[in-house]
């Protein structure tokens, strides 16, 4: 699966150097506050503890820092029940993927982020699933307790 992307990561590339690493999501193998910016586009699905996941991408993230992601979500209607009924099979042939993850509402309650953009895609050309794009900023202390005492 990394293939291109190590490929590509060992090619010059406007003075960035590029670094890829093989590790679950919920243990990254880097120090806290390492990251200005962390990039998810279509894993969550996948992650098997999305609560630990995101705890990991808090962790790394330097304060002020943006989360932004691009994934797939739970249908509503007519359409979620017949995902709810294909979910199993699905998770089976697509490499783990849960057809009907609510990330959307993992994403939008998470105290230890402030949401500073997010656009929910229903659209019919895109396929069978809506999309959801979106940042996430880590607040300054990602303690809950430490934000309440500050008030």
């Amino acid at each position: 699966m990394h293939t291109c992307v190590d490929r590509r990561s060992s090619e010059p590339a406007i003075g960035l150097e590029i670094a890829v690493e093989d590790a679950g999501a919920e243990a990254l193998p880097f120090a806290d506050e390492s990251f200005d910016v962390v990039i998810a586009s279509l894993v969550f699905c996948t992650i098997l503890d999305v609560e630990a996941a995101l705890l990991e991408v808090a962790r790394v993230l330097k304060p002020g820092g943006e989360f932004r992601f691009l994934e797939h979500v739970r249908d509503d209607g007519t359409v979620e029940i017949s995902h709810d009924v294909l979910a199993p099979a699905w998770h089976t042939v697509a490499g783990g993927c849960h057809l009907n993850r609510e990330t959307d509402e993992v994403f939008r309650t998470d105290d230890r982020f402030e949401l500073v953009d997010y656009t929910r895609v229903d659209d019919d050309r895109i396929g069978v699933v809506p999309l959801i794009r979106g940042t996430l900023e880590r607040h300054d202390d990602t303690s809950l307790l430490a934000r309440l005492v500050k008030r």
